[in-house]
C-alpha cells in the first residue's frame, strides 16, 4: 500500500462552513470522508454534489479496487443539512430538483460504482446518512452507532429514488418501521435486522475496518466488478415511476405539515402536525 496522499479531484468542495467531501487515496483504495463536524456531518447541497462527482470519478479509475465512505469526528452523517432547506427547498420545483437532480444522482453513483464500496459507520447515521450507507455494498458499524430515518418529524416522506435503496436493503417491514416510527436503532438492533454486516467495539473499529478493506483490495478486481454487476442485474427490478406518480410523490411540498416540520426543527421545538 502506498503512502497516504490527497486524491487529485477537481470536484472537491472548498467551503468548510458548508461542509466538504474529503478524498485520500491509499494504494488502490479511495477513502471519502463526509466532513461537516459542526453539524455532525449533515450533508449540504454542495456535499451531495461532491459525493456524486467523487463516485463517478472513482468508477472511471480502473486502478482502484475499493472506495470507503465515512464521516469526520466520530459521526457518519446526521442526514441532510436542514439549515439549508429554506433556501434550497423553498418551492415544489425546488424540492423536486433537490431530491431528483442532486441527491438521486449521488446515490445512484454509489450504487452503480464499478468498485466495491464500504460504509464505515460511527456515531449518528440517520436520514441521508443511512441512504448513503444503504447504497454501499458493505456496512461496518461501530457498537455505539445509531441508525434510522426520523423524517416523520419533518413532515415529508422519503423521496422515491432515495427510498429504493433503503427498501432493497431493509425490505418492506423494516423500511416501514423506520419511516413510520422514526425511531433510531442501536448498532446491535441494526445488525439483528440486517442493516449492517458486522458490529465491532469502538476500540477495534479502525483495525477491523482496515482488515475489511484489505480483504477486498487483495481480491481479484475483475471478479469484484463482475460480481457487483451480476448481483445488480439479478436483483428484483420494478417498473420505474411514471411522471404522474413522481408528481404525486412530491405533492406534499406545499403542505402545511411540510412547512411546519422544517420550521419546528429550525426553531428547536416539537412540530404540530394537522394532516394538511
Amino acid at each position: 500500500m502506498t503512502a497516504s496522499r490527497a486524491w487529485d479531484a477537481p470536484w472537491r468542495g472548498s467551503s468548510r462552513t458548508m461542509g466538504e467531501v474529503l478524498a485520500e487515496r491509499q494504494g488502490a483504495v479511495l477513502h471519502l470522508t463526509l466532513s461537516h463536524p459542526a453539524r455532525r456531518n449533515a450533508l449540504s447541497l454542495a456535499m451531495w454534489q461532491s459525493l456524486g462527482a467523487a463516485l463517478q470519478a472513482a468508477s472511471a479509475d480502473a486502478s482502484l479496487r475499493c472506495v470507503t465512505i465515512r464521516g469526520a469526528a466520530g459521526h457518519f452523517a446526521a442526514g441532510a443539512d436542514i439549515e439549508e432547506f429554506p433556501q434550497v427547498r423553498a418551492s415544489l420545483q425546488a424540492v423536486r430538483r433537490y431530491h431528483e437532480d442532486i441527491i438521486a444522482p449521488a446515490l445512484d453513483a454509489i450504487a452503480t460504482c464499478t468498485h466495491p464500496t464500504v460504509a464505515l459507520i460511527e456515531g449518528v447515521c440517520v436520514g441521508g446518512g443511512l441512504e448513503i450507507a444503504a447504497h454501499c455494498d458493505v456496512r461496518l458499524s461501530c457498537a455505539s452507532a445509531r441508525l434510522g430515518v426520523p423524517i416523520n418529524r419533518l413532515g415529508f416522506p422519503m423521496a422515491p429514488d432515495e427510498l429504493s435503496g433503503l427498501l432493497a436493503l431493509a425490505g418492506r417491514a423494516l423500511t416501514l418501521e423506520l419511516l413510520l416510527e422514526g425511531r433510531l436503532l442501536d448498532a446491535a438492533e441494526a445488525y439483528a435486522k440486517g442493516l449492517v454486516a458486522r458490529v465491532v467495539p469502538e476500540d477495534t473499529f479502525a483495525a477491523e475496518a482496515a482488515l475489511l478493506v484489505a480483504r477486498i483490495e487483495a481480491g481479484a478486481p475483475l471478479a469484484a466488478r463482475l460480481n457487483k454487476a451480476l448481483v445488480r442485474r439479478l436483483s428484483a427490478q420494478v417498473d420505474p415511476l411514471g411522471p404522474a406518480e413522481r408528481a404525486w410523490a412530491f405533492s406534499y411540498a406545499d403542505s402545511r405539515d411540510h412547512a411546519e416540520g422544517v420550521r419546528a426543527f429550525l426553531e428547536h421545538r416539537e412540530p404540530r402536525f394537522d394532516g394538511s
